[in-house]
């Protein structure tokens, strides 16, 4: 609504048109982030060591996902990456999502799990790219097909985006293209406990509304917290 509000004011003050639908309209409100869920490194590692061979296409997209919990870009960025993003050892992009109004140059150095993966796809996309995508909206089915035959389906809470209550939903239902970002971030910020540094290699804005759910999620933080008072 606030973005179609902004539309209309755009056309009143092009003189477009005089139509003024949302001039009652009051309801500008901030984003809402529930506490973000992921999957653990050991999650991880099982789904990238999954025997998939009799379903080869998700094999691939599986791939693609553990790809992308390595180096924790969006899917937007993921699907334009060609072997001219890896700059020694590193991929380089700057994010699709800031490039306007914050083009920040993001660089993610390659582990050996990232390297072996861009090698056993290189040169095997038709379009050059890293790797051989179909969409973004089939990509994210079979992401959650993936997790259910890896057998990752525990509960987890989310935030029913239309009614804005809490819900239990099996992960491997939720799971999405997103939830790698989410997996690279929260799992960094875990190890490091800097949100600076793992900022730095995820391309979130200083203060990030988005980035600041990390710090709320660490269970073992909050233990070694209450043990001070012991």
């Amino acid at each position: 609504f606030n973005k179609l509000r902004a539309f209309f004011n755009w056309c009143n003050d092009q003189k477009i048109t005089q139509n003024r639908p949302f001039s009652g309209y009051n309801g500008v409100t901030s984003e809402k982030y529930g506490t973000p869920y992921y999957i653990t490194l050991e999650e991880r590692n099982q789904i990238a060591e999954f025997d998939l061979s009799e379903h080869p296409h998700l094999a691939t997209q599986r791939d693609i996902f553990i790809f992308q919990c390595l180096i924790g870009c969006r899917v937007s960025d993921l699907l334009k990456m060609t072997e001219k993003n890896i700059i020694n050892e590193a991929v380089e992009y700057i994010p699709h999502k800031t490039r306007d109004e914050r083009p920040t140059i993001v660089r993610v150095p390659l582990n050996d799990r990232a390297r072996i993966l861009v090698d056993k796809y290189r040169k095997v996309d038709t379009k050059g790219r890293l790797f051989p995508f179909i969409s973004a909206q089939k990509y994210n089915d079979d992401i959650k097909d993936i997790f259910r035959l890896c057998g990752i389906t525990r509960f987890v809470t989310v935030l029913n985006p239309t009614t804005g209550k809490e819900e239990k939903r099996p992960i491997n239902e939720v799971a999405s293209s997103h939830m790698a970002r989410r997996t690279f971030v929260g799992n960094l910020y875990k190890k490091v406990k800097d949100p600076n540094l793992v900022g730095s290699l995820s391309g979130h804005a200083e203060g990030s509304k988005a980035f600041a759910r990390y710090r709320e999620i660490d269970e073992e933080m909050k233990k070694e917290l209450v043990n001070l008072i012991d």
